[in-house]
């Protein structure tokens, strides 16, 4: 039984617009330009990342809305992945999506709560102790959406309107500040060789990455998308250009305030603005509004990955219980599996910046591997008529994975361990996957785990 049998088409171009803009702005934004400012140390390197992480996006949404203009079913980047490669690489992709990507970036969205919620409470705090509180917010979170409880189109537009305007809230305040402040000077070597100076920029590009990543998930749910090959093209590139004025602005800000120095130094340069601009009660507002957002960004991120597992249980490559739905209409399995997995990184790494970069270096990888499907496809497959072609394809496309290659290769060389471990987890699922097509092709079935 196809997966897209049990989905409604019924979102239109405002909802998948949202929904891109929503599977972006979650909590980096309000906590990554720190990241980026601790790896390049000047306002015009500082916004060339975000230009060039925004350049990677938007690259990444003319990709994409291809790809989902020729493959309208739910599942995203395994079901492009299967069709124009081979099935184990979409299983490997689904396999890291569980293990790495999906549970880190909620891992660190969490520690991302944690910090604006003791910032909100004026308590000083340690890393773990943020990690214990992540954890908690990720229980129970895990169990609200496992009864069912989950939000609808409509709440989920309200959060992203409301994210925008406490963000533009933090922009024009932001701007009332005028002198920079006197931040104590911050202990950087500063590159001295275009060496070192391309190292670091490519380091800086991760966060960037990071912030900017989500409008694949996007695709997860195309099944649901009124005129698939219309609509989801146009809401992917109308989400991540939104996206990227609103990320300029808000890091023009973080300069316009804090100065390079002083952002490297402020693991909550939001709050820091807005305490600037309107006193403690504005840190506490704007902490606030942070914390509401990634409960809102959890919530919803929750429930679209399990999509992938049920495309995948459907070929009878992974447990099926991740795709069976409880009383109330949930993959009950799936979400507990996936917080669960979620709280033990977050306990383990207890630190955003290791997080991060366990993440991402497993993610560019499956973003490039998706960019080269676009090859395939057009080498396998006749267009429809009224398919999204990427504008100035093969270059648009050779630049996204180039990019892919940069960030890769500057995770390796600056974070060898995170790398290695995430990267190591990705390539178990080689071995597991001839397990399970080894019990298809017998007959065992994969319905126990």
């Amino acid at each position: 039984m196809c997966a897209e049998s049990h989905l409604a088409r019924r979102l239109g171009l405002f909802d998948a617009t949202m929904i891109v803009m929503g599977g972006i702005i979650g909590a980096g934004i309000f906590t990554n330009p720190y990241v980026v400012a601790q790896q390049v140390h000047t306002p015009l390197l500082i916004l060339g990342a975000w230009t060039v992480g925004g350049l990677i996006a938007l690259a990444g949404a003319f990709i994409y809305a291809e790809l989902s203009s020729q493959v309208t079913e739910s599942g995203g980047q395994y079901v492009y992945l299967r069709e124009a490669m081979h099935p184990l690489v979409g299983f490997v992709y689904g396999w890291s999506l569980l293990f790495v990507i999906q549970t880190g970036g909620m891992a660190a969205v969490a520690l991302i709560f944690a910090n604006h919620f003791f910032e909100l409470m004026g308590i000083a705090t340690s890393e773990f102790n943020a990690a214990l509180l992540g954890s908690a917010a990720l229980a129970v979170l895990t169990a609200i959406n496992c009864v069912g409880v989950r939000a609808g189109t409509a709440t989920q537009n309200l959060f992203m309107i409301l994210k925008l305007v406490a963000i533009a809230a933090l922009v024009i305040f932001g701007l009332t500040v005028r002198h920079p402040t006197n931040a104590a000077p911050a202990q950087f070597v500063a590159a001295t060789t275009t060496w070192q100076m391309l190292i670091a920029f490519g380091a800086a590009l991760i966060p960037a990455q990071f912030a900017y990543g989500g409008w694949q998930t996007a695709c997860f749910v195309a099944g649901e998308v009124r005129e698939p090959r219309k609509t989801l093209p146009r809401g992917l590139l109308l989400g991540v250009l939104g996206v990227i004025v609103v990320y300029l602005s808000v890091n023009y800000v973080c300069l316009h305030v804090l100065g390079a120095d002083g952002l490297a130094h402020t693991k909550t340069p939001a709050s820091a603005i807005m305490r600037l601009a309107l006193g403690e009660k504005g840190g506490r507002l704007i902490a606030a509004g942070i914390a509401i957002s990634t409960i809102g960004f959890l919530s919803q991120s929750m429930l679209t990955a399990p999509r992938v597992y049920f495309a995948m249980a459907d070929d009878g490559l992974f447990f099926k219980q991740l795709a069976l739905l409880n009383r109330a209409r949930v993959p009950a399995f799936a979400i507990g599996l996936q917080g669960a997995l979620a709280i033990v990184i977050a306990l383990v790494a207890s630190k955003f910046e290791q997080i991060l970069n366990y993440v991402v270096s497993v993610d560019v990888v499956f973003f490039a591997l998706s960019a080269a499907c676009v090859f395939l496809f057009r080498k396998q497959r006749a267009a429809a008529s009224d398919a999204f072609r990427i504008p100035a394809h093969p270059f648009t496309t050779l630049f996204f994975i180039a990019a892919c290659a940069v960030i890769t290769f500057s995770l390796l060389y600056k974070f060898p361990l995170n790398s290695a471990i995430s990267l190591g987890i990705m390539l178990l699922g080689v071995p597991a996957y001839f397990i399970w097509a080894l019990r298809v092709r017998t007959g065992s079935g994969s319905d126990r785990i």
